[in-house]
């Protein structure tokens, strides 16, 4: 998974994202990793961190977010070191709100294949961009694309496997997000903070970002101030009654402890509600079956039955 697992220690959980997750995807992020999980002053800053802000994601976007871009580790050491008291500062007010539009084109073909219309509710919406999903374009290779033709944003993603495309988009009925602190898009740092989410030497991912948050910017999601752990039934009480009540988590639950995680499934269940899920495989242990066979890839899961893998940003799609 993208976060860190806590029964791992500082190092092993910066040298399993180096290893797993940035490696083929981001370079610097798996230099950076890396030089972190084997400089014990470093890590020493990290671990005096509470358990639940020392991911690597956080870390180093706060890292990028207070001293900008380093072109290695060994430029990006002193700079951390010196600037630790401000960087400790962005990683204590923030969290990681990765707000990956691409995850949509990997989510769509499970809503779409569910009871029409749709009551949408996303815990961890960040600035809400994917309860968007129906105002986007997809391109899956096969056939021809999906959604508005004047769409701002296009999003590719390859089928493998006998993974076939949707043939329509989910009609949402009713839609709003769930987040601890949202994201507001008319705030330049809340935006300027989720740029700096995205990896380096990704441009692509950070310029279909701008463009998704130009395209909302004139109607901004609804996006509630709350914790998915209390009160999801009173979130989605004025969902229409005749709507597929849906309660979406994508790389969310990973920053819960375990029980926390239970806790969910079980509010989501009193709720009425079908739960759809994008997340790395160690996080749905113990609520899902599983693969068996760790890796980057996420699994993407109907309640308690895990239905594809796909890539954690989207850009392929594989049904199990």
């Amino acid at each position: 998974m993208i976060g860190a697992e806590p029964t791992r220690s500082t190092a092993e959980n910066y040298r399993r994202f180096a290893e797993i997750q940035a490696r083929g995807r981001s370079p610097r992020y798996e230099e950076f990793a890396a030089g972190i999980a084997g400089d014990p002053e470093v890590l020493a800053l990290i671990d005096s961190l509470p358990p639940g802000k020392r991911q690597p994601n956080l870390v180093l976007g706060a890292v990028r977010f207070v001293t900008g871009d380093a072109d290695g580790y060994p430029e990006l050491r002193p700079t951390l070191l010196d600037g630790w008291a401000r960087i400790r500062s962005v990683v204590l007010a923030r969290s990681t709100q990765t707000n990956e539009i691409g995850r949509c084109a990997a989510l769509l073909p499970v809503l779409a294949g569910l009871p029409q219309p749709l009551a949408l509710l996303e815990v961890g919406a960040s600035a809400g961009l994917c309860l968007r999903m129906d105002r986007y374009r997809y391109d899956y290779g096969v056939g021809e694309p999906l959604g508005p033709s004047d769409a701002a944003v296009t999003l590719r993603c390859e089928l493998r496997g006998d993974t076939a495309p949707p043939s329509r988009l989910p009609g949402i009925a009713w839609r709003a997000g769930l987040d601890l602190a949202p994201v507001d898009i008319s705030d330049p740092d809340d935006v300027r903070w989720l740029e700096t989410l995205v990896w380096p030497g990704q441009p692509e991912r950070l310029a279909r970002l701008r463009t998704a948050l130009a395209d909302a910017a004139a109607e901004p999601p609804r996006v509630i101030a709350g914790d998915l752990r209390t009160g999801l039934a009173e979130h989605l009480a004025d969902a229409p009654p005749d709507a597929t009540r849906v309660v979406l988590h994508s790389a969310v639950l990973a920053y819960l402890p375990p029980e926390d995680r239970e806790d969910f499934v079980r509010q989501v269940a009193e709720a009425g509600a079908i739960r759809i899920g994008f997340e790395g495989e160690q996080v749905l242990a113990g609520i899902a079956p599983t693969t068996g066979t760790p890796s980057s890839a996420f699994l993407i899961s109907r309640d308690d039955r895990v239905v594809a893998r796909a890539d954690p940003h989207g850009a392929w799609l594989e049904s199990l």
